[in-house]
């Protein structure tokens, strides 16, 4: 990991697993806040869970995929998970603001940009590959070398084919002509 890297995944980190503890530690402000995305999603699982679970399960999730973005565990897998939650929070706090003064539309505004500012930064972390080669170029360089490959086997199947049919030449023209 590059010393950019290492600087950058926590300081990006910090910011969601704080905000995280917050959910897990107010997890009825969160069920409220979040509720009518929450009604939606308990609704479609396959058992019974309340709002109140799920904005804890959010607040959790959030927190260990901060964390282990912050060591760069798992980091595009935990950088996506956060780019997730933060477009959630982002709707649903746009949605929620109060915007009946100036200074609530401001402020509202204001936390717009930084969620929005903070999904860019964990959208860019999800596609960072530390500079090793990604997914797409590794199955776009092991197609070209099966297809390499299956030339050089054809070139040689042809070059053996030609040779066994000289062979085959001679050894009837010996056998006709003794």
């Amino acid at each position: 990991m590059s010393f950019v890297r290492t600087l950058a995944r926590p300081m990006l980190a910090s910011s969601f697993i704080i905000a995280g503890l917050d959910k897990l530690k107010n997890a009825d402000d969160t069920a409220t806040q979040l509720s009518p995305l929450l009604q939606k999603a308990a609704a479609s699982l396959p058992f019974q869970a309340d709002e109140k679970m799920l904005a804890r399960v959010i607040g959790g999730t959030q927190v260990g995929a901060g964390v282990l973005f912050g060591l760069g565990k798992f980091s595009r897998l935990s950088a996506t998970l956060l780019t997730v939650i933060s477009l959630l929070n982002t709707f649903v706090e746009w949605r929620s603001a109060d915007i009946s003064t100036k200074e609530g539309r401001e402020a509202r505004r204001n936390q717009l940009l930084k969620n929005v500012s903070l999904s860019g930064g964990a959208l860019l972390a999800s596609v960072d590959t530390a500079g090793k080669p990604g997914l797409a170029w590794r199955a776009e360089h092991l197609a070209a070398d099966a297809r390499k490959t299956a030339a050089g086997a054809k070139k040689t199947t042809g070059k053996q084919i030609h040779k066994a049919d000289k062979a085959v030449r001679r050894a009837v023209e010996h056998a006709t002509g003794a």
